[in-house]
């Protein structure tokens, strides 16, 4: 019996609508300024719930007044921007009148927590990597969304405690990486080439693996 569904944030459940890339440009700002900045560096966005100045301090990258402006207003841009997937909307309706409770795990910076949340605000559960510290594939974030949402993954065999799926864009992080702590992944393929293409396909065969055989 399947008890719950995670899903991925962006490309999964929603979108961007206008592309501003304002972490992208504080690096370069950064890389201008001569900081020696790695992969590593730019991780520090994901996994510290610091604000978009505080995460540039840290970084010890300056800003002038006017460059601050810009990178908030494209900030403000994109933020604004978000939006649901309509099949995203219509797949989770589906599952939670089936029973089956709906949480999401992304990796994400902190401003876009709070706006996953208003768009879903009614999930069962939510873990953000800037928020445990840990980003996707790190078992510890699939723990963690297990955790808020009250369920145990790892039973696959009839278990009263039910099964775990987790879906999303990344086959490293959404299908393969949710397998070590016992959750069975997805890989939803938006291009139409791949298995899943749409959530509310993905959601009625959830649903109708539940049912009893006749």
């Amino acid at each position: 019996m399947i008890s719950a569904v995670v899903f991925d944030a962006f490309g999964t459940i929603v979108r961007i609508g206008q592309r501003m890339n304002p972490y992208r440009e504080l690096i370069r700002e950064g890389r201008r300024q001569g900081i020696a900045l790695t992969p590593k560096s730019a991780n520090i966005a994901m996994t510290t719930n610091l604000s978009f100045d505080d995460l540039a301090s840290s970084l010890d990258i300056s800003m002038t007044l006017s460059k601050r402006e810009e990178l908030h207003r494209r900030l403000e841009i994109e933020l604004s921007s978000i939006e649901p997937y309509p099949d995203a909307v219509e797949a989770i309706s589906l599952l939670n009148e089936a029973g089956i409770k709906t949480g999401v795990c992304s990796n994400l910076a902190s401003p876009y927590g709070p706006k996953v949340r208003e768009i879903f605000p009614h999930m069962d559960g939510y873990t953000f990597s800037y928020e445990v510290g840990a980003p996707k594939p790190d078992p510890g974030i699939y723990r963690s969304i297990c955790s808020a949402m009250n369920v145990e993954p790892g039973h696959y065999f009839g278990d009263a405690l039910g099964r775990v799926l987790m879906i999303g864009d990344s086959q490293r992080c959404d299908r393969d990486g949710p397998r070590a702590v016992g959750i069975t992944g997805f890989y939803l393929d938006r291009t139409g080439r791949g298995q899943i293409h749409d959530l509310v396909q993905f959601a009625q065969g959830v649903i109708s693996s539940n049912r009893p055989e006749p």
